[in-house]
């Protein structure tokens, strides 16, 4: 019984992750170190039990210590992004073609960033894909969905293949308009939208990937993933809504963070990865675990973003480092280093506008544990992400079992990453 193997994981497991609690409501569960004295708002709840969502646990185990792991993860012969390599070049192709538009300078916004050579690396189709072999089981095909009945290989693949499609194409949206927002030059290595053709076109360019990303959505006819991708917009807006009229306590609130980060970064790939599953037609419970895995590896890249903004170049990042502070938003390194030094408050309370305020957080930051214990958090959030795949009903097929070794592994070159 998955119940039981859930449990048979998580048996033992809190030992290394003593110092964690984790917040949130029923749904969003977050790992916060349990000596981070939170300002922000008294009604969020702090736990030491173990949580459930939906029925399950929230998988809060520890028992993949990634930054101590052997070989058999991080040396592992296969490579994540080539095993779905041949699917990422077709989806490619696809999305340059779903971007397509009348309008000569419309079509020249909207596939900018899907142009060959600056299209990224594809992360999230990539865990998608991957995702979608890892879930490769057998179902009772009298509890799947109708649209499932008498074809369960083919067509469900096709169908998972829209999701990566569909999630990229809202990811790009979200950068596009981000970069208008924070009065961005740059992105992946080469000029911002809005600073190439201007803040109007890339608004527009934005909201035109958003509208063919619905129309694929629809073309699925399954109101479950209707309503989950649905959802990941709204949290898009919110989070960045969040971010932009945070009170001063919630600015200094490492759950209002945590929050924010979940809503502006991981609610894409985590409810993608249970529309995978919901496609498959898998249960509940392995929903759930799809969900948990995208959830805790969305978390963890976003946490490791923040530290790199602080210790990466700009070459590297492809953007601006130390952005978000000079931005005035205040990140994980900054809250921790908070912690350890009060007086950092009132700087981050008067904000980043005098370039001399910004020497004086870095300052504080580079005599903190900030960057190590961010670091520490991401590896928790990761840790999480490789029980989730762990928590899956057993499988002797190879080619998920190589699928599932790849989910993993990319956990750890989250956290390893240096752009």
């Amino acid at each position: 019984m998955l119940f039981s193997r859930i449990s048979k994981n998580l048996r033992g497991s809190f030992n290394s992750c003593r110092g964690f609690l984790s917040i949130g409501d029923h749904n969003h569960r977050f790992l916060i170190p349990h000596n981070f004295h939170s300002r922000g708002d008294p009604t969020h709840q702090v736990m030491r039990s173990l949580n459930f969502s939906n029925g399950l646990p929230a998988l809060h185990s520890c028992r993949y210590l990634i930054h101590q792991q052997s070989s058999s993860v991080v040396e592992d012969e296969h490579d994540p992004f080539s095993l779905v390599a041949d699917e990422l070049s077709l989806l490619g192709n696809k999305l340059r073609a779903m971007v397509a538009a009348e309008v000569p300078k419309l079509a020249s916004a909207a596939e900018y960033f899907f142009k060959m050579g600056v299209e990224g690396k594809r992360f999230r189709p990539t865990v998608l894909l991957l995702m979608a072999t890892a879930l490769n089981l057998p179902i009772n095909e009298a509890s799947a969905p109708i649209e499932l009945r008498g074809d369960l290989t083919t067509d469900v693949r096709i169908r998972q293949q829209r999701i990566a499609e569909i999630t990229e194409m809202i990811h790009v949206a979200s950068l596009l308009h981000d970069d208008v927002l924070d009065d961005a030059d740059t992105r992946r290595g080469i000029g911002s939208l809005n600073f190439v053709m201007g803040n109007k076109l890339a608004v527009l360019a934005g909201d035109f990937l958003l509208s063919r990303a619905c129309v694929a959505l629809a073309s699925l006819k399954n109101t479950e993933v209707v309503s989950l991708l649905a959802k990941v917009v709204e949290h898009l807006v919110t989070g960045e809504t969040m971010q932009m009229t945070t009170t001063s306590d919630q600015q200094c609130s490492m759950e209002y963070y945590m929050q924010k980060t979940y809503y502006k970064t991981a609610s894409l790939i985590s409810n993608s990865c249970k529309a995978i599953a919901i496609l498959a037609g898998q249960t509940t419970e392995v929903a759930i675990l799809a969900f948990e895995y995208g959830k805790n590896l969305g978390l963890a890249f976003q946490l490791i973003d923040d530290v790199l903004d602080f210790t990466g170049t700009s070459a590297s990042l492809g953007k601006g480092s130390l952005s978000d502070i000079q931005h005035g938003i205040v990140t994980a390194p900054i809250l921790f280093a908070m912690e350890e030094f009060p007086q950092l408050r009132a700087i981050v309370d008067e904000g980043f506008e005098n370039p001399a305020n910004i020497e004086l957080a870095l300052d504080y930051l580079g005599k903190s544990r900030g960057i190590q214990r961010t670091r520490e958090l991401a590896v928790q959030h990761a840790n999480l992400a490789a029980a989730a795949i762990d928590s899956l009903p057993d499988s002797d097929d190879e080619e998920v079992r190589k699928s599932r070794k790849a989910l993993i592994d990319l956990t750890h070159r989250v956290i390893t990453r240096t752009k």
